[in-house]
């Protein structure tokens, strides 16, 4: 059985991998996949989980798509202009856009869409706090005018990180924000079929006939969204042992996580294909510190982790082959656009003694340092058992608490009771400044509750500035605030890869699972 089969928890997250240039041909037929969990919750904008941004992605649209270079590109959008003063962008819908229930997709559509998604995601209510107003102005046209220039707009709309900007018809968009749709209909290349849903055992999506696909080629979430299968079946099978079994029997045509220590096993059949990933597509570990209880108040000895932590060791702990894994020093995801090498000489040269050396000099008085450690989770378990024995070896009196990741989840809610943890996150999710879990909640009452006033103005700046390289800017000194206040210690970078069928052509590797330009 995998180490690794259960400790992803429900959050998801680009060096991303260029999809084929290539739409094969349509060919039929039913596509069986078995995902990282069962799909609990079908509304994409109430939950952060990645499984319900899957099925988002499969269900629903998007206005703007990012393409395997990270590039923002137009979805369901035709053509969007922006005014002079950077204050009005003007957006119209392509023709011929259908919702599910064959209804055509109107402008009033996507402005009640976003208005529900910009209270659930951290960029839309960045958005909507600058928004003077955001109506239609015709069936096919709306306008979003803001207070001030913001440069995000765009990326906003077309960010991976969950919840994702995903259009919806303008009676489901008007459900509250803090309750669930109940009724599920997208305009997406797949439906859902409530009739043929068995909880616990499988969910059936079929090929929309009427989706309006674009003429490019498909280009990972961007581009021609062409379905070639008729029935896409996601199977749960929880034991991955057992799916990957099933995997290579043939009856099972796509695996999200191909368990790590059976990947050898599948990497020698001639019948199987394994998937690693880069950049985005990885996920990023990191300890969380309390900032809120002695002795990690003081930043100087939360810094001594700088020279304690050393990320090779602890991805060795975790049995990752080094291909599938890889030491990153930047808080924001190695191989994306904020990547950068801002601060990180603090971590340099990892080493025991350098680390005893730092903590003489701090102001430590002996005081506990609990390190919270999840039994029934992988990384977790094995990144907090590895920092523990270091932090002894360092001259710290540690206290290893083991628990479950639900007493985790709620311990770490209390500003006391705790002082470290292991936990890991999709790279989409850490790969800026404003959706960075250890950046984004500075001052905020948030676990960890970090706090620095350089970084709160910066963030502004950050969301402000209208040009990339600007922001790139931007994202550096941020860094350099973070590797001083060392809010978090990042512990390295990793894949969990996916694994399918030889006979399947036209893949689009990717961490988020995408099903269409597959031909079977």
């Amino acid at each position: 059985m995998s180490k690794l089969k259960a400790f992803f928890p429900a959050m998801f997250s680009l060096a991303l991998i260029a999809a084929p240039a290539v739409t094969p041909a349509y060919s039929g037929g039913n596509l069986v996949a078995v995902l990282e969990a069962e799909i609990a919750t079908l509304d994409p904008h109430f939950t952060p989980a990645y499984i319900s941004r899957t099925f988002g992605f499969m269900v629903f649209d998007t206005l703007f798509a990012k393409d395997a270079k990270g590039e923002v590109k137009p979805q369901m959008v035709q053509d969007w202009k922006v005014s002079p003063d950077g204050l009005i962008y003007t957006f119209t819908l392509r023709d011929g856009l259908k919702w599910h229930d064959g209804q055509p997709v109107t402008s009033a559509d996507c402005v009640a869409s976003l208005r529900r998604w910009g209270q659930r995601n951290a960029l839309g209510r960045r958005i909507f706090a600058i928004t003077a107003s955001l109506e239609p102005s015709d069936a096919k046209t709306f306008v979003l005018t803001l207070k001030e220039p913001s440069g995000l707009v765009i990326d906003a709309l077309g960010n991976p990180v969950s919840p994702v900007a995903f259009m919806m018809p303008e009676r489901v968009a008007k459900t509250p924000a803090d309750q669930r749709i109940t009724e599920i209909v997208g305009s997406g290349p797949f439906v859902y079929s409530q009739a043929d849903h068995r909880t616990g055992d499988r969910m059936i999506l079929k090929k929309f006939a009427d989706y309006m696909s674009r003429s490019e080629p498909a280009d990972f979430l961007a581009g021609g969204k062409r379905v070639n299968i008729d029935t896409l079946e996601i199977r749960v099978i929880p034991d991955g042992s057992t799916a990957a079994s099933a995997l290579q029997t043939g009856e099972v045509d796509y695996m999200q996580y191909a368990p790590f220590d059976l990947l050898p096993v599948l990497e020698k059949n001639a019948k199987v294909k394994v998937v690693n990933f880069t950049g985005g597509n990885m996920f990023a570990g990191a300890y969380r510190l309390n900032a809120a209880q002695k002795p990690f108040d003081d930043p100087a000895i939360r810094r001594v982790l700088w020279k304690l932590v050393d990320q090779r060791e602890v991805l060795d702990g975790l049995g990752l082959d080094a291909k599938y894994a890889t030491p990153c020093a930047t808080f924001f995801t190695c191989g994306t656009t904020y990547d950068s090498k801002a601060g990180t000489g603090a971590a340099a040269n990892p080493s025991i003694e350098a680390a005893r050396a730092a903590l003489k000099a701090t102001k430590y008085a002996g005081e506990p340092i609990i390190v919270m450690q999840a039994s029934d989770l992988e990384a977790p378990r094995i990144s907090a058992q590895v920092l523990a024995e270091k932090l002894k070896q360092a001259g710290f009196n540690v206290d290893l608490q083991v628990m479950d990741w639900a007493s985790v989840l709620a311990r770490r809610t209390k500003k006391e009771g705790w002082s470290v943890y292991g936990v890991h996150a999709g790279g989409f999710d850490l790969a800026s400044p404003l959706t960075n879990v250890m950046v984004a909640f500075n001052c905020v009452d948030f676990t960890g509750w970090q706090c620095d006033a350089r970084i709160t103005p910066l963030l502004d700046a950050f969301a402000k500035a209208p040009a990339e390289e600007d922001r790139k800017k931007i994202a550096a000194e941020i860094q350099t605030v973070m590797y001083d206040q060392a809010p978090g210690i990042p512990w390295g970078q990793f894949a969990q890869p996916a694994a399918y069928r030889a006979n399947l052509r036209g893949l689009i590797p990717s961490a988020i699972p995408i099903f269409w330009n597959i031909e079977k």
